[in-house]
Protein backbone atom coordinates (compact mmCIF):
# COMPACT_ATOMS: atom_id res chain seq x y z
CA UNK A 1 0.00 0.00 0.00
CA UNK A 2 1.42 3.67 -0.99
CA UNK A 3 1.93 5.87 1.59
CA UNK A 4 -0.18 9.16 1.68
CA UNK A 5 1.65 12.47 0.71
CA UNK A 6 1.92 14.43 3.45
CA UNK A 7 3.23 18.20 4.00
CA UNK A 8 3.73 20.00 6.80
CA UNK A 9 3.37 23.50 6.53
CA UNK A 10 4.58 26.53 8.33
CA UNK A 11 2.75 30.45 7.28
CA UNK A 12 3.52 33.72 8.87
CA UNK A 13 5.50 36.95 8.17
CA UNK A 14 9.16 36.58 10.61
CA UNK A 15 8.99 40.24 10.14
CA UNK A 16 5.89 40.74 12.25
CA UNK A 17 6.86 39.28 15.70
CA UNK A 18 4.42 36.70 16.80
CA UNK A 19 3.33 36.36 13.66
CA UNK A 20 6.30 34.43 12.63
CA UNK A 21 5.24 31.28 15.04
CA UNK A 22 4.06 29.55 11.77
CA UNK A 23 7.34 29.52 10.16
CA UNK A 24 9.47 29.04 13.72
CA UNK A 25 7.73 25.82 14.74
CA UNK A 26 7.97 24.44 11.11
CA UNK A 27 11.73 25.63 11.20
CA UNK A 28 11.97 23.77 14.94
CA UNK A 29 9.87 20.56 13.31
CA UNK A 30 12.64 20.25 10.48
CA UNK A 31 15.73 20.58 12.82
CA UNK A 32 14.12 18.08 15.07
CA UNK A 33 12.78 15.17 12.97
CA UNK A 34 14.02 13.35 9.89
CA UNK A 35 10.72 12.48 7.62
CA UNK A 36 10.25 9.80 5.02
CA UNK A 37 10.47 10.25 1.48
CA UNK A 38 6.35 10.82 1.76
CA UNK A 39 6.29 13.88 3.87
CA UNK A 40 7.34 17.49 2.77
CA UNK A 41 8.37 20.47 5.18
CA UNK A 42 7.59 23.50 3.93
CA UNK A 43 7.84 26.86 4.89
CA UNK A 44 4.66 28.36 3.15
CA UNK A 45 5.76 32.20 4.94
CA UNK A 46 3.35 34.79 3.04
CA UNK A 47 2.71 32.92 -0.27
CA UNK A 48 -1.31 33.04 -0.03
CA UNK A 49 -2.49 31.52 -2.78
CA UNK A 50 0.70 30.65 -4.08
CA UNK A 51 0.70 27.54 -2.14
CA UNK A 52 -2.25 25.98 -3.53
CA UNK A 53 0.21 23.82 -5.94
CA UNK A 54 1.50 22.41 -2.50
CA UNK A 55 -1.78 21.79 -0.80
CA UNK A 56 -3.45 20.05 -3.57
CA UNK A 57 -0.94 17.52 -3.89
CA UNK A 58 -1.40 16.41 -0.03
CA UNK A 59 -3.24 14.18 1.12
CA UNK A 60 -2.29 15.03 4.72
CA UNK A 61 -1.80 18.39 5.70
CA UNK A 62 -0.16 19.82 9.34
CA UNK A 63 0.02 23.24 9.40
CA UNK A 64 1.33 25.37 11.87
CA UNK A 65 0.18 29.31 12.45
CA UNK A 66 -0.32 31.85 14.67
CA UNK A 67 -3.85 32.66 15.17
CA UNK A 68 -6.17 34.50 17.59
CA UNK A 69 -8.26 32.25 19.62
CA UNK A 70 -8.65 34.97 22.37
CA UNK A 71 -6.97 32.44 24.66
CA UNK A 72 -4.17 33.33 26.99
CA UNK A 73 -0.62 33.99 24.80
CA UNK A 74 1.43 31.19 23.58
CA UNK A 75 -1.83 28.67 24.51
CA UNK A 76 -2.01 26.44 21.59
CA UNK A 77 -4.86 25.07 20.13
CA UNK A 78 -5.40 22.15 17.45
CA UNK A 79 -8.32 22.21 15.27
CA UNK A 80 -8.99 19.53 12.51
CA UNK A 81 -10.64 18.30 9.29
CA UNK A 82 -13.84 19.86 8.91
CA UNK A 83 -13.47 22.16 11.66
CA UNK A 84 -10.68 24.33 9.82
CA UNK A 85 -12.10 27.38 8.74
CA UNK A 86 -11.99 27.28 4.41
CA UNK A 87 -14.03 29.90 3.41
CA UNK A 88 -13.25 33.43 3.66
CA UNK A 89 -16.94 33.93 4.98
CA UNK A 90 -15.66 32.27 7.87
CA UNK A 91 -14.09 34.38 11.46
CA UNK A 92 -10.48 35.10 10.48
CA UNK A 93 -8.33 33.70 13.08
CA UNK A 94 -4.99 35.42 11.93
CA UNK A 95 -3.33 38.09 10.28
CA UNK A 96 -3.08 36.21 7.03
CA UNK A 97 -5.19 33.38 7.36
CA UNK A 98 -7.79 35.02 4.70
CA UNK A 99 -4.91 34.06 1.88
CA UNK A 100 -4.77 30.58 3.67
CA UNK A 101 -8.71 30.05 3.82
CA UNK A 102 -8.48 30.85 -0.17
CA UNK A 103 -5.65 28.41 -0.47
CA UNK A 104 -8.11 25.63 1.03
CA UNK A 105 -10.98 26.65 -0.83
CA UNK A 106 -9.26 26.53 -4.10
CA UNK A 107 -8.13 23.17 -3.40
CA UNK A 108 -11.44 22.03 -2.34
CA UNK A 109 -12.90 23.99 -5.74
CA UNK A 110 -10.19 21.86 -7.68
CA UNK A 111 -11.47 18.79 -6.12
CA UNK A 112 -7.89 17.97 -4.10
CA UNK A 113 -8.43 19.16 -0.63
CA UNK A 114 -6.76 17.25 1.78
CA UNK A 115 -8.38 13.79 3.50
CA UNK A 116 -6.61 15.01 6.34
CA UNK A 117 -6.10 18.39 7.80
CA UNK A 118 -4.60 19.58 11.04
CA UNK A 119 -3.89 22.83 12.40
CA UNK A 120 -1.18 23.34 15.25
CA UNK A 121 -2.27 26.95 16.15
CA UNK A 122 -0.63 29.49 18.78
CA UNK A 123 -2.48 32.34 20.59
CA UNK A 124 -0.11 35.32 19.68
CA UNK A 125 0.66 38.40 22.28
CA UNK A 126 1.99 40.76 20.21
CA UNK A 127 1.16 41.67 16.34
CA UNK A 128 2.45 44.72 16.21
CA UNK A 129 5.85 44.54 16.65
CA UNK A 130 7.62 45.23 13.32
CA UNK A 131 11.12 43.72 13.14
CA UNK A 132 10.63 42.14 16.42
CA UNK A 133 11.02 38.78 17.80
CA UNK A 134 8.66 36.11 18.99
CA UNK A 135 7.18 37.17 22.78
CA UNK A 136 8.33 34.91 25.09
CA UNK A 137 4.92 32.99 25.53
CA UNK A 138 5.04 32.04 22.17
CA UNK A 139 8.69 31.29 21.76
CA UNK A 140 7.46 28.66 24.66
CA UNK A 141 5.13 27.24 22.56
CA UNK A 142 7.03 26.02 19.89
CA UNK A 143 8.03 22.53 20.99
CA UNK A 144 4.86 21.77 22.51
CA UNK A 145 3.33 22.47 18.79
CA UNK A 146 6.39 20.00 17.51
CA UNK A 147 5.77 17.68 19.93
CA UNK A 148 1.77 18.13 19.01
CA UNK A 149 2.49 18.10 15.32
CA UNK A 150 4.57 14.77 16.10
CA UNK A 151 1.94 12.93 17.91
CA UNK A 152 -0.95 14.43 14.95
CA UNK A 153 1.77 12.59 12.18
CA UNK A 154 1.76 9.38 14.30
CA UNK A 155 -2.17 9.00 14.55
CA UNK A 156 -1.62 9.33 10.83
CA UNK A 157 0.62 6.88 10.40
CA UNK A 158 4.18 8.60 9.89
CA UNK A 159 7.00 7.36 11.24
CA UNK A 160 9.26 10.06 12.74
CA UNK A 161 12.89 10.01 13.14
CA UNK A 162 14.64 12.13 15.56
CA UNK A 163 17.90 14.18 13.53
CA UNK A 164 21.41 12.86 14.30
CA UNK A 165 22.13 16.00 13.68
CA UNK A 166 21.49 19.10 12.16
CA UNK A 167 20.02 19.33 8.48
CA UNK A 168 22.68 20.37 5.79
CA UNK A 169 20.55 23.18 4.46
CA UNK A 170 17.90 24.80 6.89
CA UNK A 171 14.15 25.84 5.90
CA UNK A 172 15.60 29.73 5.91
CA UNK A 173 18.87 30.81 4.86
CA UNK A 174 20.59 34.23 5.04
CA UNK A 175 20.21 34.80 8.40
CA UNK A 176 16.62 34.67 8.69
CA UNK A 177 16.19 31.44 10.53
CA UNK A 178 14.43 31.81 13.90
CA UNK A 179 18.71 31.76 16.13
CA UNK A 180 20.16 34.34 13.47
CA UNK A 181 17.30 36.71 13.55
CA UNK A 182 17.11 36.64 16.71
CA UNK A 183 20.04 36.99 18.39
CA UNK A 184 21.56 39.69 20.26
CA UNK A 185 24.61 41.54 18.91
Amino acid sequence: MRAPKVLVLGIGNILWGDEAFGVRAVEAFHRRFETPENVAVLDGGTQGLYLVHFVEEAEYLLVFDAIDYGLAPGALKIVRDDDVPKFTGSKKMSLHQTGFQEVLSAADLLGRYPKRLALVGCQPLDLENWGGPLTEPVSAGIEPAVDAAATILNEWGVALAPRESAPLAGLLTNDIDHRSYERRV
